[in-house]
């Protein structure tokens, strides 16, 4: 017979982490399920990101976070989150992918890469960074089409195209650039975005401004071939030479498990999960929302430093509805 836990928590990045830490403290039978690596996401960032937010914002359960710098990098963020799981010695099994779930009275029944598990409560804390969004054009398929960055290594002297105007393209055509790439940009707007961490806009706003890297402005891509991509811009169509084109379109939330839940979403284009803030409990009971997943398409409104509070309030609230009489 397969053991029943009180809570399964998916997704094992900082705020799935900061769930199993107040499930341990209030006593709960609780259990991580991660698909990839601890802290997938912030694994997948680029290599040489530094977080837009200082290290004390990123803090959880009284656990200081040194860093050298005051805004911490990729890999510093990732050794502190390896210290407070082996700190707090959560229970998290990696590599174990949810492949189903299905709800069954007052149980969830829960299938993965690896076994099948039962829980009395969820917490969805999977964030959005796993599945980009598309452009959905012609071409998207090749292999030198690319949306997620990592280093600059691989596009020496290499023709780069980056799609997007937001923090990673930024990061993304900077480092190329200055590691010998001949950089060009496709922004939808008529320059990079507002929000673009603020030591790094005036930089790439000067290398556009001189010609140093090449912005489309007003513009998208329209299809890419082996060696070239055409674009469609206020001027019409313009075909340049590539070698590789960096989508950094954005990623978006796994919309398929919320609907294999039932969990409602917003009919307007931030299609935002329905939940209550007070206890972040989702209109399906015993389905519980827990960082950047609640902002839907909206990904800046929820943040690591802003969301850890969601662990606090639904632990607090599974405890409560346990203790009332059936």
């Amino acid at each position: 017979m397969e053991k029943t836990y009180d809570v399964l928590i998916i997704g094992g990045g900082p705020i799935g982490l900061a769930c199993g830490i107040e499930a341990q403290k209030a006593g709960l039978d609780y259990l991580i399920l991660e698909k990839g690596a601890l802290c997938n996401s912030i694994y997948n960032y680029p290599v040489n990101m530094t977080f837009f937010s200082t290290s004390d914002r990123l803090e959880m359960a009284g656990i200081p976070f040194m860093s050298v710098g005051a805004k911490p990098t990729r890999t510093e963020a990732l050794e502190y989150y390896r210290r407070i799981y082996f700190h707090f010695n959560l229970k998290v099994n990696l590599y174990e992918a949810v492949k189903m779930i299905e709800k069954e009275d007052d149980n969830f029944h829960v299938q993965t890469s690896k076994a099948n598990y039962l829980a009395k409560k969820l917490v969805l804390a999977t964030g959005f960074y796993d599945l980009p969004n598309l452009m959905n054009v012609p071409g998207e398929e090749l292999p030198k089409v690319l949306h997620y960055y990592k280093e600059p290594w691989p596009f020496i002297a290499q023709k780069v195209l980056v799609v997007g105007g937001a923090n990673s393209a930024v990061d993304a055509a900077l480092e190329c650039w200055r590691k010998g790439a001949e950089v060009s940009m496709v922004l939808l707007a008529d320059e990079v975005d507002e929000n673009v961490k603020y030591w790094v806009r005036p930089d790439i706003m000067n290398r556009i401004k001189e010609g140093s890297i090449k912005a489309f402005t007003n513009s998208k891509v329209k299809e890419i071939k082996p060696n070239e991509v055409i674009i469609s811009t206020p001027n019409g169509e313009e075909t340049i030479a590539n070698d590789w084109v960096l989508a950094m379109t954005g990623y978006k939330p796994n919309f398929a498990l919320l609907d294999q839940l039932g969990v409602e979403l917003s009919l307007d284009e931030k299609r935002q999960p329905c939940y209550d803030q007070a206890n972040q409990e989702s209109n399906v009971p015993g389905v519980y929302l827990a960082g950047v997943v609640c902002g839907g398409l909206n990904t800046r409104e929820f943040f690591i430093e802003n969301s850890i509070v969601h662990a606090e309030s639904i632990v607090k609230d599974i405890v409560l509805k346990s203790k009332k009489p059936a």
